[in-house]
Parts: structure tokens; C-alpha cells; sequence
């Protein structure tokens, strides 16, 4: 009877060891397999979330209530521009998507409606607001016009009326063929005056651009001429006001070389 043989260790081990090479090199293969995978698949998942957060974006931008625009907010000067009128005149489109209102489209009717403003900044006020800012015109004179006596900026533009002048402020005058160039060549001379000086002038008078005089409240004229160096001019008058305060008419329209005519 033939007896059976033990397996020789070594043989054992050495079967052992293969089995577990072939288990990593198995474990390690699958690892890249589903790196690949996972690589391939990384970007079409990437790809469908920025698709769905872009219809997302677009839907609650166009279509839901977050977005639509619930009124506006109104910042700047408001002297005479207010908040009530500027919101009136801005119709603002309450309901419509905030990232398409036509932002130009209220600036324009501000600007049409209220002559008091000078310029107007309509932006967006995310979520749901528009936000105007105004910037009113300063007067720097009165002028009668069609009998009713209207304010007058530094560029000539009337934009306002009033009851009665305001103290401090001169008036101008023209004749009835004056253009307004020459009725901005007034106003830039007006607002050149100091404070303390205009209160002194009963008013501007302009013919034309060249031909721009001043009377005071006493009585006393002065000559302008052009609305060029009108800072200088006024600076020159008030010292020769001070050193003539006698005198009748003055001339500062070459303001290096003042004239002064004795008399009132």
C-alpha cells in the first residue's frame, strides 16, 4: 500500500505568496478602473450642476417673486426735488424682473418732469429695489420770465419759480432780444459773486454775452462786460467798492485796470 506524501512546506508558502500578489495586482487594477470611471463620469456631473444652478439663477432672476422689483429708494438733494415727487415722475415699474427694468427709462422721466434736477444715478438695488440718487440744481439768480420769476443755475438753465425772490440771491434782466447765451454768460457771472457782494446787487442786467452790467441797491452801477474772469472781477470790485465807496459807476471789465467814475 503506497503512502501518501506531505505537501513540502516550501511549496505551500510559495502558492500562498502568488495568491496574494495576484489578490493586489486584482485590487490594484480595480482601483484604476474606477478612478477612470469616476474621472469620466467627475465632469458630466459638474456639467449637469452648473446647468441646474443655471436654470435656477435664471428662473428666480425672470420668473419668481424674489427678484421683481417692490419699489425704489430715493438718495441725493431734496430741497426742492422730494422724495413723493421724484418716485412720481420715476414710475418706477413695480412687478417686473429687477435685472431687466428699464433703469435709462426712469432717469429720462426724472430729467423730463423735474428741470430742478440736474443729474440723476438710477442703478440696482438687489434683491427687489431700484435706487435713484439726485442732484439738484443751486440757483445763483432770479429771472422774470413771461412774468413769473423762475431760479437760474450757474449753466444758464431755469428751472424753478418762486413767489417771491429769495433773499440774497440777484436778479436778471434782459431784453426781450437776449438768446441764452448770453443768459448763461449772466448766470455764470452771478453765481462768480460772493455771498456778501451779491447781497449788495439789486440785479445783473445782459444785452448780450459782452455787454453785462450790475446794479446795487444803492444806485451805483457796474460795469462787467463778458462772464470771463468773472472771480477776478468780483474780487477787484469788492476792494474798489472799498477804497471808492463814494463813487457812482465802476468799470471792471479789463480787472487789471479798473475804472471808477466819481458821483452817485
Amino acid at each position: 500500500m503506497r503512502r501518501l506524501r506531505r505537501a513540502e512546506p516550501a511549496a505551500v508558502s510559495d502558492t500562498a505568496e502568488v495568491d496574494a500578489a495576484t489578490l493586489r495586482s486584482r485590487r490594484r487594477f480595480a482601483r484604476r478602473q474606477w478612478r477612470r470611471r469616476f474621472l469620466a463620469w467627475k465632469w458630466v456631473i459638474v456639467l449637469l450642476l452648473v446647468i441646474v444652478l443655471l436654470c435656477v439663477a435664471i428662473w428666480a432672476a425672470y420668473f419668481s417673486r424674489w427678484l421683481q422689483v417692490k419699489g425704489a429708494d430715493i438718495e441725493g438733494d431734496h430741497a426742492m426735488a422730494t422724495p413723493t415727487l421724484v418716485e412720481k415722475f420715476a414710475d418706477v415699474p413695480v412687478g417686473d424682473p429687477l435685472i431687466t427694468a428699464d433703469l435709462a427709462g426712469v432717469r429720462l422721466r426724472i430729467l423730463a418732469n423735474l428741470p430742478v434736477v440736474k443729474s440723476v444715478d438710477v442703478s440696482r438695488e438687489w434683491p427687489d429695489r431700484i435706487l435713484i440718487k439726485i442732484t439738484e440744481r443751486k440757483p445763483v439768480a432770479v429771472v422774470s420770465i413771461g412774468g413769473r420769476l423762475r431760479a437760474l443755475d450757474d449753466t444758464g438753465a431755469v428751472f424753478w419759480h418762486y413767489a417771491k425772490a429769495p433773499a440774497g440771491l440777484p436778479r436778471v434782466t434782459s431784453s426781450a432780444g437776449t438768446d441764452s447765451e448770453a443768459l448763461s454768460e449772466a448766470a455764470k457771472v452771478a453765481a462768480a459773486l460772493p455771498a456778501d457782494l451779491a447781497r449788495r446787487v439789486d440785479h445783473v442786467a445782459v444785452a448780450t454775452v459782452d455787454d453785462i452790467s450790475l446794479s446795487l441797491r444803492d444806485g451805483r452801477t457796474v460795469v462787467w462786460g463778458g462772464a470771463a474772469d468773472s472771480t477776478t472781477k468780483a474780487k477787484v470790485l469788492v476792494a474798489v467798492l472799498k477804497s471808492n465807496p463814494d463813487a457812482g459807476k465802476y468799470d471792471v471789465s479789463v480787472p487789471g485796470q479798473p475804472v471808477v467814475s466819481p458821483g452817485r
